[in-house]
């Protein structure tokens, strides 16, 4: 049994210097800890969930938790949504996707009390054998416990849900300027992906092209990031869109990892180099070793 991913509450916490954090496990079974980090030692287990083992729940990759919701995404590409409202896990919905693949990443906002944003990126195959990255919005209602009833109890749903692709052919005829459009995404089509994350504004695609059975740490080529900004304009105000910004050079070897907040990028080397970047200025730095 192992730790496969871990999710952090973030919803304003319930008591002072206590935070939730969702364990899972290999079976797919997850634990819920209340954490004190002033006194850590005094971390209490709230509760322990046992599904039964599938490709839904083993084993999960990904989650996100802002309490009462808690958004899990297993290998298999099935995104599961639990009601926390009580210490007696409720499985709410289950969604899966056929065009969206590992590596992926999830970020989670409450826009008001009675809804959430759930953005995910992924990789996607681009015929015949190549990869790019794509982006997928899905809006979540939630109905506090004093307006449900028991005709209706469900308290999270999904409402609905908005992709957007990196390769993305015009529709109707195509003059001279789609035509360069197209062929400048099809020119950032990679062998294979490293890694995509988002921050719900930017998402980040690392490539990995490196010949097959050569070892990662030994390559030393530059790393090209490909940066896109991710428009989600408001319902009926236009179609979401992945515009590609600039591609991030500077750091040496292939990056095996990435992580995305609030504007900035932090990528790790095979050779073990981190850069941080300013996605917004386009610049990096390396973090001195």
């Amino acid at each position: 049994m192992r730790i496969t991913a871990l999710a952090l509450d973030q919803s304003p916490p319930s008591l002072p210097h206590h935070i939730r954090l969702a364990v899972f496990l290999s079976t797919g079974a997850y634990t819920v800890l209340l954490i004190n980090h002033h006194s850590p030692m005094s971390t209490s287990r709230l509760f322990t969930y046992t599904p039964s083992a599938s490709p839904r729940t083993t084993p999960i990759i990904h989650a996100v938790y802002h309490h009462p919701l808690l958004v899990t995404l297993s290998r298999s590409f099935y995104l599961s949504f639990y009601d926390l409202t009580t210490n007696s896990p409720a499985h709410t919905q289950t969604l899966t996707s056929f065009t969206s693949y590992p590596p992926s990443s999830l970020v989670l906002s409450a826009p008001s009390p009675t809804t959430y944003k759930l953005v995910l990126a992924y990789a996607i195959p681009v015929y015949p054998a190549h990869w790019s990255v794509g982006a997928t919005e899905l809006m979540i209602s939630y109905t506090p416990s004093a307006f449900s009833s028991s005709s209706s109890p469900v308290r999270i749903s999904v409402l609905g849900s908005r992709t957007a692709r990196t390769i993305d052919l015009p529709q109707g005829w195509v003059d001279g300027t789609k035509l360069q459009a197209v062929k400048a995404q099809w020119a950032r089509k990679v062998a294979r992906v490293a890694d995509t994350q988002t921050d719900g504004k930017w998402v980040v695609l690392a490539p990995l092209d490196v010949s097959p059975g050569m070892p990662l740490a030994s390559s030393a080529s530059s790393s090209a990031l490909q940066l896109y900004r991710l428009h989600l304009p408001s319902s009926g105000a236009g179609t979401p869109k992945l515009v590609f910004v600039r591609t991030l050079h500077g750091q040496v070897g292939p990056v095996t990892a990435l992580a995305l907040a609030d504007g900035r990028c932090v990528s790790l080397a095979a050779n073990g180099s981190m850069w941080v970047w300013d996605l917004e200025g386009g610049t990096g730095a390396e973090v001195a070793k």
